[in-house]
């Protein structure tokens, strides 16, 4: 991920459904609510940041084991946000939990404890949100292993 300003841009369509544009090519999306607000059009702003934690560890985990010239294909992630209310009473995201799961078991990818060490550190929108929201990661081999 390169440094700088990331621009999206977001046009309501109708009551809580917005178009969601991103610059540099990536194509427009639905954004919406889930009833009784919205009408489901698209993912919901909490699934739209349970998918951005999710696709950076994903991405995070493979680029670290293909520095070592790994090949964990094809990674599945899946994530899951408990929201609930918090002291006030208003809707929270209060903890999220992400499950990796690799293509491949554990042994045959070499120096994968270094890897499951350390690329979490590496995940920028995770170690962000994880600021302000806890968020546990699991990473699990092929055969249903508990690696992490």
């Amino acid at each position: 991920m390169a440094q700088g300003l990331i621009h999206v841009h977001l046009q309501q369509q109708a009551d809580y459904r917005f178009e969601i544009r991103f610059e540099g090519g990536a194509p427009a999306m639905l954004g919406d609510e889930p009833p009784p607000l919205g009408q489901s059009a698209g993912p919901s702003p909490v699934q739209l940041l349970c998918a951005a934690v999710g696709n950076c560890l994903a991405d995070s985990l493979l680029f670290a084991l293909r520095k070592f010239k790994q090949a964990p294909e094809p990674l599945r992630c899946e994530v899951e946000a408990e929201v609930g209310r918090n002291a006030e009473g208003r809707l929270r995201v209060l903890k999220m939990t992400a499950t990796l799961h690799l293509g491949v078991t554990a042994s045959a990818l070499q120096h994968l404890e270094r890897v499951l060490d350390q690329f979490e550190a590496f995940c920028t929108v995770t170690q962000s949100v994880g600021q302000g929201i806890p968020i546990t990661t699991r990473v699990m081999d092929a055969d249903g292993v508990m690696l992490r």
